[in-house]
């Protein structure tokens, strides 16, 4: 298998036998790029964040230990390495660190320096947010959150803005479709495959579960499933678009959505998880599922030339089981248009970048302040993501107050019982789930003055 892509501004061929080899092993034994590191090997340090340029030449940081390498054909990559200028000018993230003394260890260094460099090209100055996915083992935050202010208003050096050169990638293992239609009419015939979209959890089968994939199809060619439109009618949603893009896109519709997303994972997992793979791996605690089951999605399913529709709370069967037939794969999501009700709450061990416990998402349309329309649903309080029919009814036709809101409280007993795991324990879930129920009377407030 051969592919090719630019890295550190030069055009390179990667030749490797297995299909799942990563990057960051591949800059490591192959590249002699020792520079980026490897911690956790699952997505959750960004010592290994590199910079990932694709077609649309906006530079962003992924994680390198669980990006395949086939993922990079037509891509452009900067490591650590590739900073520095042509004449060896420090990169203005490289000075700013040594500024403000923001390396200690050095191990971490790498990591923050690429992820820093990606969000200086593209001007974004939430800085926090921006190295959510970078851990410091030394603590050494706020040196290094200074060194981000400092870079406010630097130019971007010539040499960091990458074109991402015509994809190619010569391979008899695996398939590389360049549209819905390619992958459609190849899934039919090989149902077992394995669909590879952002990796963010196909990749951990590989560095933690050591499987070995066969028969697999990588579709960061598939263009026509990407993208967010908004009619007046709906937000449709490509299954092959990432988190953060779709951050952005709900961020003016559903507010507490789009921070819901934020929380999702790190700057560096949203860049590269996709809403499709996040809805098909089906995970009872998944982040998107929820509000998009209370704000009454459509799921869109296709398989050949066949496509059918359903809400998204059908998808889920059981634990593990979705209403998806052999060869059939999302294609798109529709959220209907409507007036923003949606409050969304999340309770993970970490406020960034951790899976949830529970996450509860609360859609209370009204009519001159009766509810109407009312839509909750859960993730983590059952094998699958949803809804609390008992509290919705409870609510349904009701004027929102304290008295109504734990009345619904007492009712997701009849709706839940959780599972105990090393998340939380059943009872502490139950607990969580009512006391977020019952905080919506100081949040759902704000957002039904604000619709008035």
């Amino acid at each position: 298998m051969e592919i090719d892509f630019r890295l550190n501004g030069e055009d390179v061929t990667a030749t490797t036998g297995d299909p799942t080899a990563t990057l960051l092993d591949w800059l490591r034994n192959e590249a002699s790029l020792p520079g980026t590191k490897e911690g956790c090997n699952e997505g959750d340090c960004g010592a290994c964040s590199v910079i990932v340029t694709g077609a649309d030449g906006v530079p962003r940081a992924l994680n390198a230990c669980i990006l395949f390498l086939p993922q990079l054909a037509g891509r452009a990559v900067r490591t650590v390495e590739g900073l520095t200028g042509p004449d060896g000018t420090m990169h203005p993230v490289q000075r700013a660190m040594i500024d403000r003394h923001g390396s200690q260890c050095g191990f971490c260094t790498p990591g923050f320096v690429t992820t820093m460099a990606a969000a200086h090209a593209r001007g974004d100055t939430d800085h926090a947010d921006q190295i959510a996915g970078n851990l410091c083992r030394c603590t050494g935050y706020v040196p290094i959150l200074r060194a981000a202010q400092d870079l406010e208003g630097e130019p971007v050096p010539d040499h960091m803005r990458d074109t991402a050169p015509a994809p190619a990638i010569r391979s008899a293992r695996t398939f590389h479709p360049q549209s819905a239609d390619e992958l459609a009419e190849w899934y039919v015939d090989h149902p077992d495959a394995t669909l590879v979209a952002g990796a963010t959890d196909v990749g951990l089968w590989v560095t933690k579960q050591f499987r070995a994939l066969d028969g697999i199809a990588f579709l960061a060619g598939c263009d026509d499933l990407r993208g967010v439109a908004v009619t007046d009618d709906a937000i449709e949603i490509g299954a092959m678009t990432d988190i953060e893009t779709l951050r952005a896109a709900v961020a003016s519709y559903h507010p507490s959505f789009a921070e819901l997303l934020r929380r999702y994972g790190s700057v560096q997992v949203r860049n590269a998880a996709t809403l499709g793979g996040n809805i098909a791996n089906g995970s009872p605690i998944g982040d998107s599922p929820p509000p998009l089951i209370a704000l009454g999605a459509e799921l869109h399913l296709r398989r050949g030339d066949v496509r059918r529709s359903m809400p998204l709370e059908n998808f889920y069967l059981d634990y593990g089981k979705q209403d998806r037939q052999p060869g059939e794969f999302v294609e798109r999501v529709t959220v209907p248009r409507q007036a923003d009700s949606l409050v969304c709450h999340k309770l993970s061990k970490r406020f960034d970048q951790d899976i949830s416990a529970v996450c509860g998402a609360f859609n209370l349309p009204d009519e001159d302040g009766v509810l109407c329309g009312v839509r909750i649903a859960f993730g983590g309080m059952a094998g699958i993501p949803k809804r609390a029919t008992a509290a919705e009814a409870a609510l349904e036709g009701q004027m929102l107050s304290a008295e109504t809101l734990a009345a619904a409280a007492n009712a997701l007993a009849e709706d839940f019982t959780p599972l105990s795991d090393m998340r939380a324990s059943a009872g502490y879930r139950l607990q969580a789930a009512q006391g977020m129920l019952r905080r919506l009377a100081t949040d759902a407030p704000s957002i039904l003055t604000v619709r008035a």
